[in-house]
């Protein structure tokens, strides 16, 4: 079976999605063309550029050098996030391009502020726009250029995927090459096709055109993992990468007390408003099934009333005209404030930032009796935001708890600092949206 590790958007595809050009538009028009402009303004005399004064581009080569490195490493870090953005279901890369790119010119700047170098506030900001422009050209372009054509080999299970939403497919009828469009192969490789079938498969391998398993291509357009049975990830193992979940540890942990002087008063201020809207206390602890399957205490502000317990199945399930829910909790949870206090689960270890949501413990004991499986999704510390919470929402009947399950073994299959990077970004658009709040 051949399995891909990139995107399955990089062969079919016009030259508008290559990377070749994406470098070339991106370095011309973003950056050799607002450099040439700069340089041109600041040589014949006239005024520093967007109201610089005394910003002179010539004075020092080391001023050019040093801005042109840093819009460099920015737009360059930005292709490569974005191309890896891509392969992630329901990302919309439009969305993600001014906080992506930003972030890299603030990493470069930070760096050069702590150095001290020279630097051209001119040059940066008009290759900064400059850049921003042609990104938005490209995604304009890729969104008119034809997509990506699959054609489908019949037999086995290829039919789930021909009813997946944004894939032009076509059913193959006879195994030969000839007038076959451009773009991958999907087939079933477990299924017993007939030899005809697979010397086709594997001639079309040879001639390096894509053959997926239609199980990939399913998992890729829908975000979700199939929980027939346990999937193994890529390196065909169960547990996820040891080394990044150290890794994840280490910044979990680092962000923890960075954030620590923002999210304190956040907190201080919501109990407040908790205090003067019900009585009650303005915490609420609640035991959860966590890492490996520990039963741990979450720690939220209050956002019901104090009848609720959540020590039962049914009292542990909110629906969205909760009458439980007070005024204020209804924006903590719409907020996502409500989640705050749990920066303390994660310093405790008990918790990370980004992972399955922890549910509670007459919850899971439901869950683990009607689904099969269910419990490895502890195999990772549970998160205060996850895959599931950014496509799905909130979740209360047992279809949709399958549903979420299948988007949290998709996080767990792909566990990777991408994947994490594209559900920090897309929670930012559900706080404030208000996505699946309930």
């Amino acid at each position: 079976m051949l399995l891909a590790r990139e995107p399955l958007v990089s062969s079919g595809r016009s030259f508008f999605h290559t990377l070749r050009f994406e470098l070339i538009l991106i370095f011309v028009c973003g950056i050799w063309l607002p450099a040439w402009l700069a340089l041109a303004v600041n040589s014949s005399g006239l005024p520093a550029l967007f109201g610089f004064v005394g910003d002179h581009l010539l004075a020092s080569g080391n001023t050019t050098r040093n801005s042109l490195l840093i819009a460099c490493f920015a737009a360059l870090g930005m292709v490569v996030t974005l191309r890896r953005f891509r392969q992630y279901p329901g990302t919309r890369v439009a969305q993600s391009i001014l906080p992506v790119l930003a972030t890299f010119y603030g990493a470069a700047l930070a760096l050069v502020l702590f150095l001290r170098l020279e630097y051209s506030n001119a040059l940066i900001v008009s290759c900064f726009l400059g850049t921003l422009v042609a990104r938005y050209a490209i995604e304009t372009l890729h969104v008119r250029a034809k997509g990506i054509f699959y054609s489908v080999v019949p037999g086995g299970k290829v039919d789930r995927i021909l009813g997946l939403p944004r894939m032009p497919t076509l059913v193959l009828s006879t195994p030969s090459a000839e007038s076959l469009p451009l773009g991958p192969i999907i087939a079933d490789l477990h299924a017993d096709l007939d030899p005809a079938w697979e010397r086709f498969l594997a001639e079309a391998a040879i001639s390096g055109r894509p053959v997926y398993h239609y199980r990939q291509v399913w998992e890729a357009e829908t975000g979700r993992v199939r929980i027939s049975h346990l999937s193994e990830n890529s390196f065909g193992a169960l547990i996820p990468s040891l080394i990044y979940q150290k890794m994840k540890r280490t910044i979990d942990v680092v962000a923890s007390v960075v954030l620590m002087p923002i999210v304190l008063p956040l907190i201080a201020a919501s109990a407040l408003a908790i205090k003067l809207d019900s009585k009650g206390p303005v915490f609420f602890r609640q035991r959860r099934m966590g890492f490996r399957g520990k039963v741990f205490h979450v720690l939220k502000l209050r956002t019901m009333t104090v009848t609720h317990d959540g020590a039962d199945r049914t009292s542990s399930i909110t629906s969205g005209d909760d009458q439980r829910i007070t005024r204020v909790g209804r924006f903590l949870r719409r907020t996502r404030l409500d989640e705050l206090p749990q920066i303390f689960n994660i310093l405790l270890g008990q918790m990370s930032w980004i992972g399955p949501r922890p549910e509670a413990v007459s919850l899971s004991e439901w869950y683990e009796a009607e689904i099969p499986f269910y419990r490895y999704r502890h195999i990772v510390r549970p998160g205060i935001t996850g895959w599931a919470q950014v496509n799905q929402g909130h979740v209360a009947s047992l279809d949709e708890v399958h549903a979420k399950l299948q988007y949290d073994f998709y996080y767990v299959k792909n566990l990777s600092y991408w994947l994490d990077i594209v559900i920090a970004l897309r929670t930012l658009r559900v706080v404030l949206s208000g996505f699946g709040a309930k």
